[in-house]
């Protein structure tokens, strides 16, 4: 899907949607988008734009779509997945989510893509009651049940993570020299905002400088070289994997070797780190709430082979060292327990309801000792990850499971 007007679309063949294939259902309540055999749901992704490199969230969630209607479908009923291009552009989402709503008539929204464009569509979904579940992005802002009752996050926060990051640092390098690179839009700032109160009182002495990038940069080159000549010996990036690649890259150029520390969504192996050059990556530290699909410790685990069956059957194209596989894998399958939960109440409401619900949720791809917990006042799915750093191959894990203390 190369155009911004092209969708795509995982729907049942017509044989499956003769009414006569099932029983009669005593007690079914619809939404829109819902059928005795169909439940619509929609999405927008970034398949071109700056971001296009994370195509495989959206992807990987059609594929496991297609797992589940060919095991028959959630209670009977096949998923009809609509994914619209909105090439990470704000505009553009708000016109492809309008026309899921408002011409597709989903049931709900599930996994759309990027903090800036999930933003730009936030208060629509909400003032309309549709549920926004799960979106990719680690936005702080969506556990906000009160204000925002149709938005459930799904990620660690970025503020949490953020929170991670400093008090990694204060434990390991509190003499550290801190420059900061960071997407200028509200994502790059979530995660700036929870490293400097993670820092706490030390912040503002222990930051030297700070510097941002817009998504239509064609590089970070001169970011690179201005945070270099600050004389600091810490990074932290804030990036999507395209800038978080162009970032590493840069400093093997120009030979700088600070201690890297990376943002998780820009951490992974196939879409950020083969780009930048493996060997110009060694030493960086990031973290993770997910197993790494190239860590060899997994080989034997149930849920890596899980997964890994998916992968070859559904998704054979896919990359396996890309971690956002892994993500749209796990999104799919939260997606897929809410609506089994839902039974034949298939209503907007019942899916928020559910959503709101779910305790000691284990996932194949969690790391152990993850689980996710949501409440009608808590919607921060998860929110705990593991450090890790990569060593030229792959990312070594070290330490326990952390919590960053935000929700």
């Amino acid at each position: 899907m190369t155009h911004l007007t092209r969708r795509t679309i995982l729907a049942a063949g017509p044989s499956a949607f003769a009414a006569a294939v099932l029983p009669a259902r005593a007690t079914e309540k619809y939404g829109p988008g819902v059928t005795d055999t169909e439940i619509k749901i929609g999405n927008t992704g970034p398949y071109s734009g700056p971001l296009a490199n994370a195509s495989p969230i959206p992807l990987s969630m059609k594929a496991y779509f297609e797992m589940i209607n060919a095991q028959g479908g959630v209670n009977g009923r096949k998923i009809t997945w609509i994914s619209y291009d909105d090439g990470y552009s704000p505009p553009k989402t708000v016109e492809m989510t309008r026309k899921l709503v408002e011409e597709d008539n989903i049931l709900l929204m599930s996994g759309s893509v990027g903090t800036p464009t999930n933003t730009a569509v936030w208060r629509y979904l909400n003032e309309k009651k549709v549920p926004q579940l799960f979106p990719s992005t680690g936005a702080t802002k969506w556990n906000d049940p009160k204000g925002h009752p149709w938005t459930m996050a799904f990620f660690i926060s970025y503020q949490s993570e953020g929170h991670i990051y400093a008090a990694y640092i204060l434990k390991n390098k509190p003499d550290a020299k801190i420059a900061v690179l960071y997407q200028n839009d509200d994502f790059g700032k979530d995660y700036l905002k929870g490293v400097v109160d993670g820092l706490g009182a030390r912040a503002a002495s222990m930051i030297k400088a700070r510097t941002s990038y817009e998504t239509t940069d064609p590089t970070v080159d001169s970011q690179i070289i201005e945070l270099q000549a600050s004389g600091c010996d810490v990074l932290i990036t804030v990036a999507i994997p395209k800038f978080g690649s162009l970032a590493i890259r840069k400093m093997a150029e120009i030979k700088w070797q600070p201690l890297h520390i990376l943002n998780g969504i820009a951490s992974s192996v196939g879409a950020t780190l083969k780009p930048a050059g493996l060997e110009n990556a060694k030493g960086i530290i990031s973290d993770n709430s997910f197993k790494d699909p190239t860590d060899p410790q997994w080989l034997n685990d149930a849920g890596y082979k899980q997964w890994l069956s998916f992968m070859e059957k559904y998704y054979p194209n896919g990359d396996k060292t890309d971690q956002q596989t892994v993500y749209g894998y796990s999104i799919a399958e939260t997606t897929v327990q809410v609506l089994k939960r839902c039974g034949d109440d298939l209503t907007r409401e019942n899916v928020m309801q559910q959503s709101a619900n779910l305790h000691g949720l284990e996932l194949p791809m969690l790391l152990p000792g993850i689980v996710i917990n949501t409440s009608p006042t808590d919607f921060a799915p998860i929110k705990q990850a593991q450090m890790r750093r990569f060593d030229g191959e792959r990312y070594v894990p070290f330490g326990t499971v952390l919590s960053g203390g935000i929700g």
